[in-house]
């Protein structure tokens, strides 16, 4: 009789959690919705925890003029979300020895007639605290010193890889999206991605316009092409360890410069990583931005959470926090969520 309680009570328990989670999941639904639709949303927002997907959705149109219908495979250029690639590619070739984090520009790229060539490392290139405005200038400040947000600084990145695999960029990228499942992310060179929507900015007369320089950024900084599925599978294979180390997941995952950023206010950064002050095992990731696409890629440690937001229309390029509202709003509610879970 007693067994029989047991087994009862703990049936009962697990209703309980079922339907806890699932009214959690509902209410989650239901505020997504709100967001989407209060700010006239056009893109995709695409969500799992522990592998299960909890949100999908693909809304709007992607191309506004012939108002073909956005679905959910069609792929974004990702803008910054690319610097976590790119790291990830050079810290594969540090697992292999090939590079080391302290090394100088000047034992790869010989061609850079700079004193700054000698004395700016690797470490420091990805971590924008090299001080490079340009390639025929001298420092902005002494390298390791400041920080100073820089796509250059990843491009040099690429340069180097490129001299330590004897690869071009885009077949070293080509290769690793191939070897790791990655079937919609592309460098923009290869031109076998099918579905790659139009970019929109928002004109001085609050008017969407078609971004025509949406691939114009260096590509290992910000114009690697992609979808929600694949940054999806990225982020989960990331932070389980599947594309680097553990321990070298860790380096990336450490605060080696802090930054007033438009959108956070204070920010930290690890290599092509952010994440505000200790929350490293909290909320973890990159915001991506390229003309006419606004982008977010997080991952949820402590819920195992994986949350994607690609935007196709850029409005409120005067104030970015506007831009990207609609992913901060769902970043936060996914951070509640944390909390949540753990009362269930």
């Amino acid at each position: 009789m007693k067994f029989s309680i047991t087994i009862i009570s703990f049936i009962l328990l697990i209703s309980f959690k079922t339907i806890a989670q699932n009214k959690n999941e509902n209410d989650l639904t239901a505020k997504i919705d709100s967001i989407l639709e209060s700010n006239n949303f056009n893109g995709v927002v695409y969500i799992t925890e522990n592998s299960k997907q909890i949100f999908s959705k693909a809304m709007g149109y992607s191309d506004l003029d012939k108002k073909n219908i956005l679905k959910f495979k069609d792929q974004f250029v990702i803008g910054s979300i690319s610097k976590q690639i790119t790291a990830v590619l050079v810290l594969r070739e540090f697992e292999k020895g090939k590079i080391k984090l302290d090394d100088k520009i000047n034992q790869y790229l010989t061609q850079i007639n700079q004193p700054w060539s000698k004395e700016v490392t690797i470490h420091q290139l990805l971590t924008h605290t090299h001080g490079i405005v340009t390639l025929d200038e001298p420092l902005e400040f002494v390298q390791g010193s400041q920080f100073h947000y820089s796509q250059l600084g990843y491009e040099l990145l690429a340069q180097i890889l490129e001299k330590v695999t004897n690869k071009n960029f885009e077949q070293l990228s080509m290769d690793f999206f191939k070897q790791n499942g990655l079937k919609n992310t592309f460098h923009p060179n290869n031109k076998k991605y099918k579905n790659l929507v139009k970019g929109y900015e928002e004109n001085e007369d609050k008017l969407l316009e078609y971004a025509s320089n949406s691939l114009d950024n260096y590509v290992p900084a910000g114009a690697f092409i992609s979808n929600a599925a694949d940054l999806n599978k990225w982020s989960q294979s990331l932070y389980s360890g599947k594309l680097v180390k553990t321990k070298t997941l860790k380096l990336m995952e450490t605060k080696y410069a802090t930054r007033i950023h438009p959108i956070f206010d204070k920010v930290d950064y690890g290599y092509g990583l952010l994440f505000q002050d200790g929350e490293q095992n909290i909320q973890i990731g990159a915001l991506g931005y390229a003309p006419g696409f606004a982008s977010a890629c997080y991952f949820y440690p402590q819920t195992r959470s994986s949350v994607i937001v690609l935007a196709n229309t850029a409005k409120n390029l005067d104030n970015f926090k506007m831009t990207f509202k609609v992913h901060t709003e769902i970043m936060d509610l996914m951070k509640k969520r944390k909390k949540l879970v753990e009362k269930i």
